[in-house]
């Protein structure tokens, strides 16, 4: 068998119908593309969430109330209000694998400067909060524990609401009103964008939560609790000396049910994975379906090739073609289509990436795992679907093929 003829007899015969060719291809083009397409944007996804979470720290902890059953009914969570200023001391004093801790209560408010109004979140904190957050003050500086004891009306700002107050005038000094009354504005916190999609951290304003209980919300207790753990690997510990804790300060009797929740990030981070790695399975699923028509569509044209070629397959047996030279060719031909196809459904894949990074906003990843397998996986299609055809043609008869009209 001489292969090379053999290629271009194959080649020869793909060229001759070259529109044909390329529609047959084209199925093996789009199920690559979107294989690859929804690949990178899930990467992409998964780069953004990690770094989000990243930057916020896998080492922090939420401590929030937890529902109330009441004649058989359960509220949602929440619905108890029992956390306290003491409760958050209690914990820091006593759990060792603690760093730091920020009491928590907020609300929304419209916030005035001069002739200018905007209506943010107003978040109440500890002095420990931007070393909870990993959040850094871009501009002046952050309240201390001295201003958070006293209640002092002070406030630092997200980067949104001081753009939309003072549109770039300093704001360090100036004096803002929040359910009017009045605040001075000593730092400017630096931009962290959205929080996985879910609101804009840069749109709220973080005053002394003492402040905040006295003079916004007129409470004693507080909302919730942020704590930073020692180390990442300490947190499932510090889960466990929290709760401790916790059911202590709140006399909760041996086997009763915790009146209070504390949230894991690392564990919120990996459900978030586990969430998205199933979207991109389905995703990717739905591209596959794509291929496995592409491939269909090979096999039903390679069909039509071997009833259309009947005598030129009978004329090439009877000069001295072997049913494996037959089998070779059609089954050539079929993996050509197929690879062609995956090399154009790969660029196909890595400019619609580039295109919806651009023009959407998402960050999108194209991996050289992903290309590679569409590429093998479309080899594989055109193997697969394209070796029927191959095979019934050099079964055919020399005889009944050369008398075949």
């Amino acid at each position: 068998m001489n292969i090379l003829r053999t290629i271009r007899v194959a080649l020869r015969a793909l060229f001759r119908n070259k529109m044909r060719s390329l529609l047959t291809a084209l199925g093996i083009i789009i199920g690559v593309g979107a294989v690859i397409a929804t690949v990178s944007i899930g990467q992409g996804a998964k780069r953004e969430v990690e770094k989000r979470f990243d930057a916020m720290g896998t080492n922090l902890l939420f401590v929030r109330p937890g529902s109330r059953s009441f004649r058989g009914r359960h509220g949602g969570g929440g619905t108890y209000v029992n956390l306290m200023p003491s409760d958050a001391k209690a914990i820091l004093e006593k759990c060792d694998a603690v760093q730091y801790i920020s009491p928590s209560v907020s609300t929304r408010a419209q916030v005035v400067y001069g002739n200018k109004n905007w209506n943010t979140s107003i978040y109440g904190v500890s002095d420990k909060y931007p070393d909870i957050r990993k959040w850094a003050v871009e501009d002046g500086i952050f309240f201390d524990e001295n201003q958070v004891r006293a209640g002092q009306k002070v406030a630092v700002l997200g980067s949104e609401v001081n753009e939309n107050l003072f549109e770039g005038a300093d704001p360090i000094g100036q004096i803002i009103r929040i359910k009017k009354i009045p605040f001075s504005v000593i730092g400017v916190l630096e931009e962290k964008g959205e929080s996985g999609g879910w609101f804009n951290r840069d749109d709220q304003i973080v005053i002394p939560y003492t402040t905040a209980q006295r003079r916004l919300l007129g409470i004693i207790h507080i909302q919730s609790i942020d704590i930073s753990a020692v180390s990442m690997e300490r947190t499932t510990e510090a889960v466990e000396q929290i709760e401790e804790v916790l059911r202590i300060q709140h006399k909760i009797a041996p086997g009763a049910e915790d009146d209070f929740n504390v949230s894991n990030m690392a564990e919120i981070a990996e459900g978030a994975a586990e969430s998205r790695d199933v979207l991109i399975f389905l995703l990717g699923g739905i591209a596959c379906v794509s291929l496995l028509v592409g491939g269909i569509g090979i096999m039903n044209i390679m069909l039509v090739s071997v009833t259309e070629r009947i005598r030129e397959i009978g004329i090439r047996m009877s000069v001295g073609a072997r049913e494996k030279d037959i089998l070779f060719q059609f089954l050539l031909e079929a993996i050509v289509l197929s690879v062609l196809g995956g090399v154009l459904g790969i660029l196909l894949g890595v400019g619609a990436s580039r295109l919806i990074s651009i023009i959407a906003g998402w960050q999108t990843l194209v991996s050289n795992f992903s290309v590679v397998v569409a590429f093998f996986f479309s080899g594989i299609v055109g193997i697969v679907f394209g070796f029927f055809p191959a095979f019934k043609a050099s079964k055919l008869d020399p005889i009944d093929a050369l008398r075949y009209e």
